[in-house]
């Protein structure tokens, strides 16, 4: 009897260790709720019947973006907003066109790794790793048929070095990524964040902070 509840205990801990973490989220957030009927858990997307499925819910054709904008650049992304037929597949991709000195900005994908491949241009990118590791800078400039890995939740960006337009397709490791632009999440959230927050963390002077709040940051997703 004494073995039998020894190998429960070791089921019962293999169990709890084995589940010991979340699943990855597919939306920024899920507020709980203690009565089901008051809400709908979602997690991705409803399903389809799949005896209505066809071939057109797994097929989108992609055009070139127009990049002629403040940063000379456009992502257009294909996720499962754009291609019902990625849900629940863990994939996505998109396509940033750029014209010469043209700016991919820093940002993070908080729920995706990307590997982006130059099918046109020279690109100079990069992606800055976390605090614990003293935000080190890993930096390249690539070339046409250049891959490059920019790892789950680090900010990142790439720019156009060459002296014609850029192309690069990126694979991404979710069927919703997400897209946080740094300068526009700082000075452009909504409400903005306070002046006394921004001054104490960047250490400059409140009309400085005024300035970058006022300024017209630029979406390019």
């Amino acid at each position: 009897m004494k073995i039998l509840y020894f190998l429960v205990s070791i089921l019962a801990l293999a169990s709890s260790l084995a589940f010991a973490y979340d699943p990855s989220p597919l939306l920024d957030f899920c507020v709980a709720i203690k009565d089901p009927k008051d809400g709908v858990f979602v997690n991705g997307k409803f399903c389809k019947d799949p005896a209505l499925v066809k071939a057109e819910d797994f097929f989108k054709h992609v055009e070139a973006g127009n990049a002629s904008n403040a940063l000379g650049s456009q992502v257009t992304p294909v996720t499962v907003d754009q291609l019902f037929g990625l849900n629940t597949l863990g994939i996505s991709l998109a396509r940033i066109d750029f014209v010469p000195r043209g700016l991919n900005p820093p940002h993070i994908h908080p729920r995706g790794t990307e590997i982006l491949i130059v099918l046109e241009g020279t690109l100079y990118v990069g992606f800055v790793t976390s605090n614990q590791d003293n935000n080190r800078l890993f930096t390249k400039v690539l070339n046409k048929g250049d891959v490059f890995v920019f790892p789950i939740g680090l900010i990142h960006f790439q720019l156009n070095v060459g002296y014609g337009n850029a192309v690069a397709i990126a694979g991404l490791s979710s069927q919703n990524p997400g897209v946080i632009t740094v300068a526009n999440a700082l000075f452009k959230s909504n409400p903005l964040i306070s002046d006394e927050v921004l001054t104490k963390a960047f250490q400059v002077d409140k009309s400085i902070i005024d300035y970058l709040q006022k300024q017209s940051w630029y979406d390019n997703n």
